[in-house]
């Protein structure tokens, strides 16, 4: 059949045609049949493949999470054995810096060595207060406000005799002014010359333990 009279059966077609399709045109039940067809296979795209597809999308997004997730798990389980190690030797670190923390019956032996230190470094102690202690979750901290007089190198010393002490102390709120001469001490005012205060608070630490 040719092109030709392909066209003038389509435009041959009436309604009437429609309501007797066993005899219309072979070409009008063609068009129908594709027609028929293709709503078919679109309502069957809208109902069945579509909500698979988008169902496939969440299955896929999950496989990636999960293959993400063994990755991970897998490179913990090839480094096990490393990271035990690690943890024993985090274990020993923190007891070491335990055993730096005194318990209650070495404070007084602490801050003793706190006083020697700084008269060691030639410094005057103008006080040396203790404060109150502070509790924490497992220590606690034990505050001691200082004021020393000294040159500036001696306080240096004095700050590295603390820090060679075989406890933790830590320094805070250090303060180095000029010190005030004294106007009505002329021999005392001489020898305060070039002489600095320092206000701080030294804090050391108690181990507390557990009932």
């Amino acid at each position: 059949m040719a092109f030709s009279d392909t066209l003038s059966d389509l435009k041959s077609i009436d309604s009437s045609d429609f309501s007797r399709l066993g005899t219309a045109p072979i070409i009008l039940r063609a068009l129908i049949a594709v027609l028929a067809c293709t709503a078919v296979l679109g309502l069957m795209a809208w109902f069945l493949i579509k909500p698979a597809t988008e169902k496939l999308k969440v299955v896929e997004a999950k496989e990636f999470q999960l293959r993400d997730k063994f990755d991970a798990e897998q490179a913990k389980a090839a480094n096990r054995t490393a990271y035990i190690e690690q943890l024993e030797e985090m274990k020993k670190t923190f007891n070491v810096m335990l055993r730096q923390l005194p318990n209650k019956t070495d404070i007084e032996s602490l801050l003793v060595d706190l006083s020697q230190t700084s008269v060691a470094s030639g410094l005057e102690v103008q006080y040396f207060k203790p404060e109150s202690e502070i509790p924490k979750e497992f220590y606690a901290e034990y505050p001691i406000k200082i004021s020393v007089t000294g040159h500036y190198h001696q306080f240096g010393q004095f700050i590295s005799g603390l820090a060679a002490l075989p406890r933790i102390v830590t320094l805070s709120d250090i303060d180095i002014a000029e010190l005030k001469a004294k106007p009505n001490k002329q021999e005392a005012s001489r020898n305060d010359a070039g002489k600095l205060k320092m206000d701080l608070v030294a804090t050391t630490y108690r181990y507390i333990e557990e009932e």
